[in-house]
């Protein structure tokens, strides 16, 4: 695990983004720069953190820990469903096939938690939504208690700028997303890979509470996963050990995610509406740290960090071939 100190010195040389011309067509999404040439799809895992649809500041490390916790974990599931990888040539990078994005988030929830207005505890709590995404959730139910079993709340996937909206399989064909028949393999496959990741977890101590999975058709047609799986940003994780007393006691799960800064805007009054708080750098090294034990602890690995002044150019080396 990285020093405070090693975290704070890479403060002033998060990656915020990248500007490679020569790499194809660009498009910066909230966390990710991609760029499209022929059939391959380059993207950089910048520092950016998102969080209530918005931009709110940079962490170090976070660009390398989301890049190699989506390495592991893609590994460990393309037996249930292929993906786009097709090499990491660096800490921040991954070289994937180009595919056509289906138009649904794949959001599977095990638990019902959460802070934003797309999440199953807000819409329970604040608005006594009783069916969540075509879901009949039952009275009676407190904060991060879990499901029965695990349930399916997919998301639009809005527009650069605009919030998600979680809707109903229906509203999804209404809407042309996506068709009957798919949203049956989609289930079928997103249930199974949250079930791998919730096996995996639990070995380490972790829950993986929920998550969302992005898929996209190939150059063959096929309906492969694509975008990351299982990263803190993607998924929400606690610590097994404590969960039941902090259940039973009402208090906030202890979290290993994103999930932490979420928490502390949320405390500060800021639900991401309005004039933004400042971020102080105690609280992106304690996020950092987050991230970076995130990977270890669900990993077992040892996070090996690319110490690196120069982000940029480290990663411009390391992709010199595509140039």
């Amino acid at each position: 695990m990285l020093s405070d100190d090693q975290i704070r010195a890479q403060l002033a040389h998060c990656l915020a983004g990248t500007e490679f011309a020569e790499l194809g067509e660009f498009y910066k999404g909230k966390v990710r720069d991609n760029y499209t040439k022929d059939d391959k799809r380059i993207i950089v895992v910048s520092d950016r953190l998102s969080a209530f649809d918005r931009i709110i500041c940079l962490i170090p490390f976070k660009g390398q820990v989301l890049n190699q916790m989506a390495q592991f974990w893609f590994e460990e599931t393309k037996d249930i469903c292929g993906n786009h990888v097709i090499e990491f040539p660096d800490p921040n990078v991954v070289v994937a096939k180009e595919c056509k994005p289906l138009a649904v988030e794949m959001v599977v929830r095990g638990y019902i938690t959460g802070s934003t207005s797309t999440s199953a505890w807000y819409n329970y709590n604040e608005k006594g939504v009783r069916n969540f995404c075509g879901n009949e959730l039952s009275e009676g139910l407190k904060k991060d208690q879990k499901f029965d079993q695990a349930i399916l709340t997919p998301s639009t996937k809005a527009a650069h700028g605009d919030h998600d909206e979680s809707v109903a399989p229906e509203v999804l064909f209404e809407r042309g997303a996506i068709t009957p028949e798919e949203w049956e393999y989609l289930a079928d496959v997103s249930l199974k890979l949250f079930a791998r990741g919730q096996e995996i977890a639990a070995k380490q101590g972790i829950i993986l509470v929920d998550t969302k999975y992005e898929f996209g058709r190939d150059e063959n047609g096929d309906i492969v996963l694509i975008d990351e799986i299982h990263t803190p940003d993607s998924s929400r994780f606690w610590i097994a050990d404590t969960y039941q007393e902090n259940f039973e006691a009402g208090r906030d799960q202890d979290n290993i995610n994103k999930e932490y800064l979420r928490l502390w805007l949320a405390k500060q009054g800021y639900m991401g509406d309005g004039e933004m708080p400042e971020i102080t750098d105690e609280v992106k090294i304690e996020t950092a740290r987050r991230y970076i034990e995130a990977y270890e602890k669900i990993t077992g690995q040892t996070f090996q960090a690319e110490i690196c002044e120069d982000v940029d150019g480290r990663i411009k080396g390391n992709l010199s071939s595509h140039f």
